[in-house]
């Protein structure tokens, strides 16, 4: 179902797919199996206008909608989620980010790089004590003069360990709670920053993640994103549109894994006919089918939503809720319906099943997005 698509979007998810038939499928397994980050090909997607998408043509970027950012997303991730996500986390995370709320001076001095694939982008936000509870971070930004200085850690950042640019989140005003938050600029060889270690996953492998260290990093002032004490609205609304965008991943997962099951059940036989006869096969790809269209829906419709009122956060936080639990259910049927060969590394839906887990874990947990939707729903006087 692609109803919700203009021809400029079609032609885009066209030539997604023909870019990801010929460079990502065959770089896929040794990805997952060696976790290898192809920055060979990560740097042709940026020739292709691929990591720019959101970022307007000044620069460097193609200036389009969040719908175009998912269409390529979706495409990527039927092929290698772990890729999808570092391009998610660069594209979205990083560079959109920037794009909304940087000034004219931040966007010139760092999108254009990211957008051709010549610099790689990643959003610390995460830390070891501050996971769900993300405004209760404790990396410091202290003012001395025109500069801050950063210290503090960051865990489980994506495209940390390759990222040339970070945006990183940092306490200004520790006494202030959520209102003592600002956002900050850093390239990777500002003195005192540095990776501390890239850490070892069940999947999204060649994705990588890692933990970052910042020790008295001298940081300008010039590179604090947005007003000093500002950065938990940058904060908010960029989970908000990250959630939105990222649903992509686990449709795309889907869609692959309902493709490779209809062509196995048309296969395959047993018992003398081909299992699509099997009534209990035929449940598990109308289930299939079902979750995946409604995904969709949910993913186009919070598109729209954060497109127009980024603070409405129920729309976004459902959809990446429903699509990444669907996203693991349909990878665990897909395997069923293959047997014991979807069992093996041969085939490449063990992978989706592992990659797809990790979507109910990031941007906020599913426990937390439902605590999102329930307290929209509920109103004023719900929040905490």
């Amino acid at each position: 179902m692609d109803v919700e698509l203009s021809d400029e979007e079609r032609e885009l998810k066209e030539a997604a797919r023909r870019f990801v038939r010929k460079e990502v499928t065959p770089v896929a397994d040794r990805m997952d199996r060696e976790d290898y980050f192809p920055r060979d090909v990560f740097r042709r997607l940026g020739e292709q206008g691929f990591l720019g998408i959101t970022v307007p043509a000044q620069y460097g970027g193609l200036g389009l909608s969040y719908v175009a950012q998912a269409v390529i997303l979706e495409e990527i991730a039927r092929a290698s989620p772990a890729l999808a996500l570092s391009v998610g986390a660069h594209s979205n995370l990083f560079a959109d980010n920037l794009s909304r709320n940087g000034n004219d001076a931040q966007r010139r001095a760092f999108l254009p790089d990211v957008a051709r694939g010549d610099a790689i982008g990643a959003l610390a936000l995460t830390e070891p004590n501050a996971g769900s509870d993300a405004v209760s971070l404790r990396t410091r930004a202290e003012r001395r003069g025109d500069e801050y200085v950063l210290n503090g850690s960051k865990q489980f950042i994506t495209n940390g360990p390759v990222a040339d640019s970070l945006l990183v989140y940092a306490k200004t005003d520790p006494g202030a709670g959520s209102h003592g938050i600002s956002a900050f600029l850093v390239r990777k060889d500002t003195p005192g920053f540095s990776v501390a270690r890239q850490l070892d996953k069940m999947g999204m492998r060649g994705s990588p993640t890692g933990e970052l260290a910042f020790q008295d990093c001298h940081v300008s002032a010039d590179q604090r994103l947005g007003p000093e004490n500002g950065g938990v609205a940058i904060m908010m609304s960029g989970l908000n549109v990250e959630r939105a965008v990222l649903t992509a991943i686990p449709v795309g997962i889907m869609a692959e894994c309902l493709d490779r099951s209809l062509t196995y059940a048309r296969e395959r036989e047993q018992f003398g006919q081909k299992i699509g006869r099997f009534q209990l096969v035929q449940e598990k790809l109308a289930n299939m089918y079902t979750e995946l269209e409604a995904s969709r829906r949910l993913l186009y419709a919070a598109l729209q939503q954060v497109a127009t009122d980024p603070r409405r956060m129920a729309p976004a936080a459902a959809a990446l809720t429903y699509a990444s639990e669907a996203s693991t259910r349909i990878a665990l049927d897909a395997i069923q319906i293959h047997g014991g060969y979807g069992y093996m590394r041969d085939l490449p839906l063990e992978r989706l099943a592992r990659d797809a887990k990790l979507l109910e874990i990031g941007a906020g947990t599913s426990e937390i997005r439902r605590l999102l939707v329930a307290r929209e729903l509920l109103g004023p006087g719900f929040a905490e």
